[in-house]
């Protein structure tokens, strides 16, 4: 097992659902600006037949500092050390937790993966033209304006005008439970530069054999989403959905349980596929 029990287990949240279903335990790994909290309501709803594990990923509450030299497979090492530790088979990832749980799934066999708008950039469909200004943003203090930066940068808010955007970040970065946000905010810029670097056109993601199901919402940006149907040509065995009315925080905010559903739905397939193959 890679590092102690300890640290192992401080990669997994507080909000940990334990069941005594027949089902296999899925790991969740949570994406930019998020912590495992975020995804307490997805957990409960794959309760009633998994054992659900939602990782603490570096930089966030109680779990280890990143380190200088940190990348997508940092993240992946720890998924790795969690399914060992837990003896979970399956993996869920949301954004840029998508991207770890595909770089996951490029080094160990899963029963299944599942990833929510994974950050992926394929042929430069990942604008990161913001991540310099965010940054210097965020180096000499700005926090406001490093936010309205990201906010901008990534379109996930309904509009665009900057005085609107200045006011949902106003809230964010000095609102209520803010504080949690500002100390979130360092690990961006390093998530950002990942999704950038490994912009391609994603055929290293053809080594993933597990069987996939990629999601997206309707109401996300077309950059999101677009790459849905092009990894699913890639990967030899996925398949891709866009539900209709969902945006990119339906599984931490917005549709928690219908993320649920399709998840619970997907491994149940899953286990009869496996168990047809077993007994033929």
């Amino acid at each position: 097992m890679r590092g102690t029990e300890e640290w192992v287990r401080g990669l997994v949240a507080g909000v940990e659902v334990s069941t005594t279903g027949a089902g296999p335990g899925v790991v969740v790994i949570p994406g930019v600006n998020r912590r495992s909290h975020h995804y307490k309501q997805l957990a409960r709803g794959l309760a009633g037949a998994h054992t659900v594990h939602v990782i603490e990923r570096r930089g966030r509450g109680a779990s280890a500092a990143r380190g200088p030299s940190y990348s997508v497979e940092t993240d992946a090492d720890d998924v790795l050390a969690v399914l060992e530790h837990t003896g979970a088979r399956a993996v869920f990832g949301h954004s840029y937790g998508g991207l770890v749980a595909l770089h996951v799934g490029l080094r160990q066999p899963l029963d299944a993966l599942i990833a929510y708008e994974p950050g992926v950039s394929i042929d430069g469909s990942f604008d990161g033209s913001w991540l310099g200004a965010f940054t210097r943003h965020l180096e000499t203090g700005r926090r406001v304006a490093a936010m309205t930066t990201f906010l901008k940068g990534t379109d996930l808010l309904p509009f665009r005008a900057s005085p609107l955007l200045w006011a949902v970040s106003l809230l964010l970065v000095h609102g209520p439970r803010s504080r949690e946000t500002r100390e979130m905010m360092p690990t961006t810029p390093g998530e950002i530069a990942e999704i950038v670097r490994l912009d391609s056109d994603a055929g290293r993601y053809a080594g993933i054999a597990s069987r996939t199901l990629l999601l997206g919402g309707s109401k996300s940006p077309a950059y999101l989403t677009g790459v849905l149907p092009r990894l699913a040509t890639i990967l030899p065995n996925a398949e891709f959905r866009v539900l209709p009315d969902l945006d990119h925080n339906a599984p931490d905010e917005n549709a928690p349980d219908a993320i649920a559903q399709q998840i619970r739905v997907h491994l149940v397939r899953g286990e009869r596929h496996h168990y047809e193959e077993q007994n033929r």
